[in-house]
């Protein structure tokens, strides 16, 4: 055993960048909700991109690391302490031995993301390390973590020897997760497949009216309440496929717009869906944050993902950088 839940949180899971390739049977991708922070929380630590990583929601678990570790912490801003003390998102941190990492209260964001050097040596399901709560597997156990549970970490390099009797460093060095989005405050939406099913004046209404993050929203989708949408056709849908940021128009007018633990096929028409460039900032909204769409096209969301993908991999080698010297250092 490496690592402990202290203390149990609300829904803290482990997940990846996702389950691909078994939709034909049925089995949704999953994954970080956030992938673009999952891969930094990684980045940060020197770890692949798709290394498990804990999905945290706050009230957020409490975990005790049985040995030295490197962490990082990406996505929302908990308010981070190792054994009390504050402690910055987005850095790297060396922690010895017995040291305790609680979150005390949201700052910003909706979900955070704990990697750890190395990553957690867990078995993984259909090559995913992902929670899949409904069918309850992969991930541990299937299920968000518990109080007592016990994670063992893979072999990692030993960064603790700059620590000395320290209870635990923050690297000087930072990520920037600003990666030159023009778009503002909008979500960029790209028409679906019945986006034509919506009358002219519902069509507009989308793109000029706000709608708001339901408390009913969890991983599997967010129920949106706005003013109802209207059809121009009563034709009924065979089900058909649909992915994380699809659209659904439901039959009282309301928009659910579908997120990581989506089913593989729906019913409803798919009005929309939300370009993966801005999945990430969908996912640190919550309950009671209001959403202003624009329509997009093909083009323009090629664009805005290429650029964060772009971010994504200078961050990668920036980071790999400042380990490998860190290593050379200690030895």
């Amino acid at each position: 055993m490496n690592l402990r839940i202290f203390k149990g949180g609300v829904l803290d899971t482990v997940q990846d960048m996702g389950r691909y390739g078994w939709q034909p049977s049925g089995v949704n991708p999953g994954g970080a909700i956030d992938k673009v922070s999952a891969r930094v929380a990684n980045i940060l630590v020197g770890n692949s991109s798709n290394e498990a990583v804990i999905e945290i929601h706050f009230p957020a678990s409490a975990f005790f690391f049985e040995k030295p570790a490197l962490i990082a912490i990406a996505g929302a801003d908990f308010s981070a302490s190792i054994n009390g003390e504050p402690v910055p998102h987005l850095h790297p941190i060396l922690l010895n031995k017995f040291s305790i990492l609680q979150f005390q209260g949201v700052e910003k964001g909706t979900r955070a993301y704990l990697a750890v050097h190395g990553g957690l040596d867990l078995p993984p399901w259909l090559g995913s390390y992902s929670t899949q709560l409904k069918a309850a597997i992969g991930g541990y156990k299937g299920r968000p973590l518990q109080k007592e549970d016990e994670i063992q970490l893979k072999p990692s390099h030993d960064f603790s020897v700059g620590l000395g009797k320290k209870e635990f460093e923050v690297l000087p060095w930072k990520v920037d997760m600003n990666w030159g989005d023009p778009t503002g405050e909008e979500t960029f939406i790209l028409p679906g497949n019945e986006w034509s099913w919506l009358t002219e004046k519902s069509r507009s209404q989308l793109t000029k009216e706000s709608f708001t993050i339901t408390s009913q929203s969890d991983r599997m989708g967010y129920c949106l309440k706005g003013r109802p949408l209207s059809r121009s056709s009563k034709e009924e849908l065979v089900s058909s496929a649909v992915t994380f940021g699809t659209m659904q128009l439901l039959p009282d007018g309301q928009v659910i717009v579908l997120m990581a633990d989506h089913q593989t096929t729906g019913g409803y028409p798919r009005i929309g869906h939300v370009i993966s460039a801005h999945h990430s900032r969908l996912a640190q909204m919550g309950a009671g944050e209001s959403l202003q769409f624009r329509v997009a096209d093909i083009g323009t969301a090629e664009k805005l993902f290429l650029k964060q993908q772009h971010h994504l991999a200078l961050l990668q080698d920036a980071c790999k950088l400042k380990l490998d010297n860190l290593l050379h250092a200690y030895h």
